[in-house]
């Protein structure tokens, strides 16, 4: 860590370490999650919460005995959730982008 002589006279900060990872764009995606009859019962949305580098809103959702649509958002970076929504896949949940905007 080092210092700098900011505006003001006040210091501030600079975080010099090698490790340090550099800030990346925050994306939203919005997208529908159709889960089929076998997955109603699943707590996928619960352990989709559980992936700690993207944040969610479900914006609407209708479940019935056969089947569930879950209108969500989607926040964190692009490669993450990219992951998260490949995840969803995997799980037999169908992943479609949200074309308009529907849910503001």
């Amino acid at each position: 860590m080092a210092q700098s002589q900011g505006a003001g006279g006040r210091s501030k900060v600079l975080n010099l370490s090698p490790r340090a990872k550099p800030k990346k764009d925050i994306v939203r995606d919005r997208i529908y999650l159709t889960f089929p009859k076998e997955l109603v019962k699943e707590p996928i949305v619960c352990w989709l919460a559980k992936k700690p580098d993207v944040v969610f809103s479900i914006r609407s959702s209708t479940v019935t005995a056969n089947m569930g649509l879950v209108a969500l958002e989607i926040d964190g970076e692009r490669e993450e959730v990219d992951k998260a929504t490949h995840w969803l896949k995997e799980k037999g949940v169908r992943v479609e982008p949200i074309e308009k905007n529907v849910i503001e």
